[in-house]
């Protein structure tokens, strides 16, 4: 099984990047997208074989996921049922066979960190709860956005950014606790390279010099660790500011 998952930055923007042509090449069994800023009915997007789940943000052009998928769930959720988190249509879990995948763009602290204390303190500590009480029933595997560098070696300037967005001690340690409760970072399970990212500012030239950050993650309970063969970057896959990131398990 293929599993891919990409933070398009808008859908409508990436349909007129090749979108269904990276589709069509790729071939993943599912699709989990972020940032789609529409939902369902926003956007004529005609994907023979996958079935389409979405998930909108009440706020228009904001935020939002999909999950496009050729294998059937046994059942789909939107959000995590938590009032204060549940209106900027963020995560959606699908629940398999063996698994439960959960699709997540987790919020952005903001440049001048006014949403870092609601990211780490209830976000960050809800989402993990969530994702925890799921792993009762099944192994959990979440991938998106998350908006975080965990290590110095998930961006090109960490002693520059330590008090920016994305890389502060306290998002950073919100991915530590994920960590020490048992999820495993799948990427690093087969790379333990410097410069491999997935997000990179549009500002001077940034991709194309490779300035960038790792903060797109497939994270898994170590109970699916046997299942998986890959973690990866197609990091040159274009048309979001983000590459997409995928997985292949047995």
């Amino acid at each position: 099984m293929r599993i891919i998952s990409w933070n398009v930055n808008g859908i409508r923007s990436v349909l007129q990047k090749g979108f269904l042509q990276f589709l069509k090449k790729e071939k993943p069994d599912i699709l989990c997208l972020q940032e789609t800023k529409t939902g369902k009915g926003g956007v004529e997007l005609i994907t023979p074989g996958y079935e389409q789940f979405w998930n909108h943000a009440k706020r228009p052009g904001y935020s939002g996921t999909a999950i496009f998928t050729k294998i059937k769930p046994l059942s789909v959720k939107n959000d995590m049922g938590i009032s204060l988190h549940d209106t900027e249509g963020r995560l959606i879990t699908m629940e398999l066979n063996d698994f439960y995948l959960v699709n997540v763009y987790i919020p952005n602290s903001k440049r001048d960190l006014s949403r870092l204390d609601y990211r780490s303190e209830q976000w960050d500590r809800d989402f993990l709860k969530y994702c925890k009480t799921l792993e009762k029933k099944k192994p959990v595997l979440f991938c998106g956005d998350m908006n975080v560098a965990h290590k110095e070696i998930d961006l090109t300037y960490p002693k520059a950014n330590v008090k920016n967005h994305g890389f502060t001690p306290q998002e950073r340690a919100g991915f530590d606790k994920i960590i020490e409760a048992g999820f495993i970072d799948t990427f690093r399970e087969f790379c333990q390279e410097p410069g491999r990212y997935t997000w990179w500012s549009r500002f001077a030239n940034c991709r194309a010099r490779n300035i960038g950050w790792r903060i797109d993650y497939f994270c898994t309970s170590k109970s699916f660790r046997p299942w998986l063969r890959d973690s990866f970057i197609l990091k040159d896959v274009m048309g979001s500011d983000h590459c997409p990131i995928g997985i292949e398990i047995v």
